[in-house]
């Protein structure tokens, strides 16, 4: 029996930290606007929270002369703010709880639901309404591992983590890990859960009942040839007529290779920028923005629970807890976009006053290096982000390149390739506009060496059709 009960509370006990880390991946990836959402709905739920309209936007300097000035010293400056914070929050009667004015929870409720500006319904939300009615009352492992798993799907409706991680983050092994997955796959909208266009296309081909003969082939072997349009390489590797190939590249075009996309993407008329650079003499000063997302702080009626039954007390620490995890993963937010901005700024100074035509190669994982995190904590902290310089607002996830230099010689970036080729087209004839192999001999002419497979793949990033396509009599 001590056995037994001993596992039940070390599952339980896993089971919450599970559930702290998924909020805390979420909280992380949350564009402004959806956070402030959040923190509505969980200060209505949570009466030990308070909620703070007047939250005032947080900032750091970065001066010219010591780029890398005093990191550390910030850093353990932050965590120990940090841990000083959740302790009075858990624990001082003296603090502030707000209540002035004699302005009732109600009131306050009421006005939350006033200032709270509804979002269009994000594809997370749609896949954890699912999640419940796939995983009821009794299996909160599988629940847990599919909330972890739904969390961790970008905007495009694919799995941007492996299965491995993903069963290392919950306790879980990969075969749980890939049951789950195939059940997410099965839900709405079709091919979500996909760790790759093959897999997408598959999924969705799978549930019309049309993955067969050469459709199934085609997805399984000749994407890329289908991306290059090279229809009569599949006829001859296929042994059929290209008619017969055009026929099946009609119907794969049909299906959804972002299933992810029509979720969410109402455009706000206006962006309110998370991160703000301005010049400070010799360099530059870094704003985080409060971005309308109110502060929060536990209010001072629940700050002590002597007195009460242990029923009661119990519930008490539960919701101070709750309310202090809520807090802690919010200012972590704060810091992990701070640290990213540094280091966008840090590497990308020409981007600054002249634009995203100056971008040197920057990838992810350079800045997961220097800022000490994992990639994928770097791509949830710009997902939905925009970062204000002299130069314009830019999406903070478009600093992100790769070197595209083969050999010796200045390095270039995706960018500036694209640019490039969107100015070779628009200058093009139309009546006899330029093949992808012509575009690439032109942009290696301007020092861009890339391979025509690259000019595909970023003339289709461009929305820029084939010659064929572009063909006008």
């Amino acid at each position: 029996m001590e056995q037994s009960q001993a596992l039940t509370q070390n599952l339980s006990q896993h089971l919450a930290m599970t559930m702290k880390m998924q909020q805390a991946i979420k909280i992380l990836a949350l564009p402004a606007q959806e956070l402030r959402g959040l923190i509505e709905k969980e200060y209505l739920e949570n009466p030990a929270l308070e909620i703070d309209y007047d939250h005032a936007a947080l900032s750091f300097e970065e001066t010219a002369g010591a780029p890398d000035m005093a990191r550390e010293e910030r850093e353990q400056a932050y965590r120990a703010e940090d841990i000083s914070a959740l302790a009075s929050y858990l624990g001082s009667p003296e603090r502030d709880d707000g209540w002035s004015g004699g302005e009732s929870r109600e009131t306050r409720e009421n006005r939350a639901f006033e200032q709270a500006k509804p979002v269009s319904r994000t594809l997370e939300e749609e896949l954890l309404e699912q999640v419940e009615f796939a995983y009821p009352a009794g299996r909160e492992k599988e629940k847990a591992l599919a909330v972890f798993l739904v969390g961790s799907i970008d905007e495009r409706g694919y799995l941007a983590v492996p299965l491995s991680e993903a069963a290392r983050a919950t306790g879980t092994t990969e075969a749980e890990a890939a049951k789950v997955l195939a059940t997410i796959q099965s839900f709405e909208p079709a091919g979500v859960g996909a760790r790759t266009l093959a897999e997408c296309l598959r999924l969705q081909a799978k549930r019309r009942g049309i993955y067969e003969g050469l459709v199934a082939r085609i997805i399984d072997a000749h994407l890329e040839d289908v991306a290059g349009s090279h229809l009569k390489e599949i006829a001859s590797a296929e042994g059929v007529r290209p008619s017969d190939v055009q026929m099946a590249v009609d119907i794969v075009r049909t299906l959804t290779p972002k299933p992810g996309a029509a979720y969410g993407s109402d455009d706000p008329g206006y962006i309110t920028p998370d991160v703000i650079v301005r010049p400070y003499g010799a360099g530059w000063r870094i704003e985080l923005t409060s971005g309308g997302v109110p502060g929060l702080h536990i209010s001072r009626l629940y700050q002590e629970a002597a007195g009460y039954d242990e029923e009661t007390q119990s519930y008490i620490r539960g919701r101070l807890s709750a309310a202090a995890w809520l807090i802690k993963n919010i200012e972590t937010r704060r810091e992990t976009i701070r640290r990213v901005a540094e280091e966008i700024v840090r590497r990308q100074r020409p981007v600054l006053t002249d634009g995203l035509s100056r971008l040197v190669p920057m990838t992810m994982q350079d800045v997961a290096e220097a800022a000490d995190v994992h990639e994928s904590t770097v791509s949830r902290a710009v997902q939905g982000k925009y970062i204000e310089m002299p130069s314009g607002i830019y999406p903070m996830k478009a600093f992100f390149t790769a070197n595209l230099a083969a050999g010796a010689g200045e390095a270039y970036g995706a960018r500036q390739v694209q640019d490039a080729l969107a100015a070779l087209v628009a200058a093009e004839d139309p009546k006899k506009p330029l093949s992808d192999a012509k575009l690439a001999k032109l942009l290696a002419d301007k020092g861009l060496e890339i391979s025509r497979r690259t000019v595909v793949k970023y003339r289709e990033q461009l929305g820029i059709p084939s010659s064929v396509k572009r063909k006008r009599y």
